[in-house]
């Protein structure tokens, strides 16, 4: 097992470990790539990846452990993520209780370098995975841990499986709001900086911090051009609560009743859901680009609501393919803004051209 300071306190960044050996079997894997000084960084997820690269230029090399539309809840790694996992000298995990299978995949790579969770400083969002609740982020988890930033939700983590507790009751999708993505390219920026004080990536990461901050003004007057009562989201799981607080819009409901896009709906929280989706008169049922719309279809049909599937879907855990409106941190943003506003029966603001 991970040792929890390393994981959830980004001041325990200090030298870096690097690996002596290639996982035997999987050094093939790495026979053409160029070899240099550069670090080599690995991230978790898709939407990390692509922050960590715009934060650190041509300093590092950076792989991505999921692949673009993959869930980011559940993660079967290849020899190929092995391969790249036992030869990096930091692993950078989103963090917020979203990587299960972590220490799995560290055994197997045999990796043995530095980890920083990226998500340490956010307040993170306490959550219940019941399908009967009704959904409302206002109200404070039964546990008294709202609000609580990752390295106080590490503190209580020990207590509250001595209680029973089941401690998979944080929402870890911080990166909907790009306030936590700030948070977490500084993270990423002083994990690098820690661990090659000579990376040189002060420029590339003050232009993208930027960019992010220039992101989340566009979100929010763009958001803005419709009335608070008419922001009403209907996703696939439970995966927009930050943007929820971020931006003062209200998640109705989910057709998965999980912030896990593994879960089941019972054929009582789809009736109830429906139901909602009528009382409420949201307009839309908004489908996420990492999970089969076909269930949403059904509720959408049946509650008598425009579906948003396929190239209209939400980027929610993971970015699309390179190139993909939807395959930046950035893009995805966009395009979820862009989406939500015109389901909402508005229009966005124009996209500043520095975010183009």
């Amino acid at each position: 097992m991970l040792d929890k300071d390393l994981m959830h306190n980004l001041s325990a960044v200090g030298a870096v470990g690097v690996m002596a050996l290639a996982l035997s079997g999987c050094a093939g894997a790495a026979s053409g790539t160029v070899v240099d000084d550069r670090l080599e960084v690995v991230a978790t997820t898709t939407q990390l990846a692509d922050i960590t690269r715009e934060v650190v230029g041509d300093a590092a090399t950076v792989t991505s452990l999921l692949e673009p539309g993959s869930s980011a809840h559940a993660f079967d790694p290849g020899p190929s993520a092995l391969s790249a996992l036992a030869r990096a000298d930091l692993l950078l995990i989103s963090g917020a209780g979203l990587e299960t299978w972590l220490d799995d995949t560290v055994e197997a790579a045999g990796f043995a370098g530095t980890v920083v969770d990226t998500s340490a400083g956010i307040e993170l969002i306490a959550t219940e995975d019941d399908p009967h609740a009704g959904h409302d982020h206002g109200d404070e988890a039964e546990d008294g841990h709202e609000g609580e930033t990752a390295e106080e939700h590490a503190e209580h983590a020990d207590e509250d499986a001595h209680e029973g507790h089941d401690h998979g009751d944080f929402d870890p999708h911080v990166w909907t709001d790009p306030a936590n993505a700030i948070v977490q390219a500084e993270a990423v920026r002083d994990a690098v900086l820690a661990a090659d004080p000579d990376a040189g990536i002060d420029a590339s990461a003050d232009a993208y911090l930027s960019q992010l901050r220039e992101l989340e003004t566009w979100m929010r007057d763009s958001i803005e051009q419709v009335p608070v009562e008419e922001r009403l989201v209907v996703t696939t799981h439970d995966t927009f609560g930050y943007m929820e607080r971020a931006f003062d819009v209200q998640v109705v409901g989910t057709v998965l009743p999980s912030i896990d896009d593994s879960a089941d709906a019972s054929a009582a929280h789809i009736d109830e859901l429906v139901a909602e989706i009528r009382e409420s008169g949201a307009p839309v049922v908004f489908s996420e680009n990492a999970i089969d719309p076909q269930l949403a279809a059904t509720i959408a049909r049946e509650a008598g609501v425009e579906l948003r599937e396929g190239e209209d879907a939400l980027a929610a855990d993971a970015l699309g393919v390179d190139g993909s409106a939807t395959g930046t941190y950035i893009g995805s943003q966009i395009h979820n803004t862009t989406a939500l506003v015109t389901g909402w029966g508005a229009e966005p603001l124009a996209v500043p051209e520095s975010l183009l």
